[in-house]
């Protein structure tokens, strides 16, 4: 599977470059989210832009990126999501677990909310 990986200070930004999201190119996904993870990178945003369609095996994948950044206090955010996905994704009843927005910027805006949480609970400990 082709992706882009776009690294920031406190975030990275995966964008999938194929226009199916299924069980033969999510594991090639799976293994991009828990490098980044093991490397410490708590907040993964993964762009779908060029992705048309997905089965349950895509969004397994992004249930387990969800954990892998929870677990390190970070989020893992979906954007840019056409209708379809979007659908499949309320009608599965995930939409109430991951973190969608509509585009990275606002993605954007969540992970330094979040990250300004995170420093201020620092300082008080």
């Amino acid at each position: 599977m082709k992706f882009t990986v776009d690294k920031y200070d406190r975030y990275v930004v995966i964008e999938p470059l194929q226009e199916r999201l299924d069980g033969e190119t999510a594991a090639s996904l799976k293994g991009e989210f828990m490098l980044r993870n093991t490397g410490g990178q708590r907040n993964i945003v993964l762009d779908m832009n060029n992705v048309k369609s997905t089965d349950e095996t895509g969004i397994r994948t992004g249930l387990l990126a969800r954990r892998l950044c929870k677990s390190l206090g970070g989020l893992f955010i979906l954007t840019n999501l056409n209708e379809e996905i979007l659908t499949y994704i309320k009608s599965l009843g995930l939409d109430k677990y991951l973190i969608i927005t509509k585009n990275i910027e606002k993605a954007k805006d969540l992970i330094f909310g979040n990250e300004i949480r995170l420093d201020l609970k620092e300082e008080q400990e």
